[in-house]
């Protein structure tokens, strides 16, 4: 096969997997606000619930990778995950391929040894889905509290778009459900397997309350995002977490959220989606200059394209070994 076949043949196969992405602007034509910055409001919320399942929360309690850390990394963390998402769903097949490499040297570190209570690796293909499932749910979730009821029409439509959230990784796209319906069946079961022990629990309050941001800005931001944390949480998992609520908070929270979310909508586009264009841009530019902006983990890391090529890997082996 030539260079040229070659070349032609992977790019369809990229087409394949990820269909044309939309822009920011077209995002927001069709589900207006949904992209927004105000949608972070959630963000420790959605962090909580991915983190509730177990082998994820522990996963990430004993990474090894320091500099993934929200807590000792805080602005770096928080970069890295709205550019996933950023890439996920506004990005090409090729960014989308880059950013799959650059995750793939972080996860080849994330496994769990002899001594953790529960055994997990970061190339798993369902511990990825439950994290895509928290992503794709928040999205609609947190824009809803925001904006009001979406159709299950829209609900649908923004679904099928969603499952790059997900296949950026290793989840093949045959593991995200085909539909709405297979995916509410799939978070059902999904919240059933969800446990909060108090080692993650004690992590996960360090979140809520901002305890990693400087003094003042814990002062001043920390019970404000406890308060939007506990209310975007699904009752159960407010319970595991041992967080207050109660019919007078929850009026003032739809309250808050609403009166937020309708500020956002007056702003112009351009300014509500900025974290997410930023962080797109800034990726962008760093893919095309690597000698001026290092990203050698773009370029160098492997492609593990499926479960299958990644668990095949030394990586991969080795952590099977330790766990």
């Amino acid at each position: 096969m030539t260079a040229q076949a070659n070349l032609e043949s992977r790019q369809a196969r990229l087409e394949h997997e990820w269909p044309t992405p939309l822009t920011a602007r077209e995002l927001d034509q069709q589900f207006p606000g949904i992209f927004d910055g105000a949608m972070l409001l959630a963000g420790g919320a959605n962090i909580i619930l991915q983190l509730a399942l177990p082998a994820v929360g522990y996963g990430v309690a004993e990474s090894r990778v320091e500099s993934g850390s929200i807590l000792h990394h805080p602005i770096k963390r928080s970069r890295t995950t709205f550019t996933y998402l950023a890439v996920a769903m506004m990005g090409t097949s090729e960014e989308k391929l880059a950013y799959r490499r650059a995750v793939n040297r972080s996860h080849a570190q994330v496994h769990s040894t002899e001594d953790s209570p529960v055994k997990y690796n970061a190339f798993d293909e369902n511990l990825q889905m439950w994290v895509a499932a928290c992503l794709y749910w928040g999205f609609v979730d947190t824009h809803q509290k925001l904006h009001g009821p979406m159709s299950r029409e829209e609900q649908e439509t923004f679904y099928q778009l969603a499952h790059p959230l997900g296949t950026t990784l290793q989840v093949r796209q045959d593991t995200w459900p085909k539909d709405l319906e297979a995916f509410d069946a799939y978070w059902q079961e999904g919240l059933q397997k969800l446990h909060i022990d108090e080692r993650i629990r004690q992590y996960l309050m360090m979140i809520a309350d901002l305890t990693f941001l400087s003094s003042p800005t814990r002062f001043l931001l920390g019970p404000f995002n406890r308060f939007v944390t506990t209310g975007f949480l699904p009752a159960e998992i407010r319970e595991q977490m041992q967080l207050e609520w109660n019919d007078k908070k929850q009026r003032r929270f739809e309250r808050t959220v609403r009166t937020i979310g309708r500020i956002s909508l007056l702003l112009p586009r351009v300014i509500r989606q900025a974290p997410y264009n930023l962080v797109l841009w800034d990726f962008r530019r760093r893919l095309k200059h690597p000698a001026t902006h290092p990203v050698s983990t773009f370029h160098q890391a492997p492609d593990y394209q499926s479960p299958a090529d990644a668990t095949s890997a030394p990586c991969y082996q080795t952590a099977r070994t330790c766990a």
